[in-house]
């Protein structure tokens, strides 16, 4: 079997990105956009690195797309 070339699935500025937001919300100044609330959570600090990342044209898959209720429920 060929082996297969494997491509990073994010770039260095998205892990740029997340590095900073992560030190940020381990030192307890990391806040949330809209809220403007601490954010306490790693996984919502990945999402705000990654989002900063996507805005600053960094290589970021696009964020899962949301299915809506009325479609789960049939």
């Amino acid at each position: 079997m060929p082996e297969r070339m494997s491509r990073r699935k994010y770039g260095e500025k998205a892990s740029q990105k997340v590095g900073r937001a992560m030190h940020e919300m381990k030192r307890g100044r990391l806040k949330s956009g809209h809220s403007g609330k601490t954010v306490r959570s790693r996984e919502q600090a990945i999402a705000i690195g990654l989002s900063e990342a996507r805005r600053a044209g960094g290589k970021v898959p696009s964020p899962p797309k949301r299915v809506p209720r009325s479609a789960k429920r049939k």
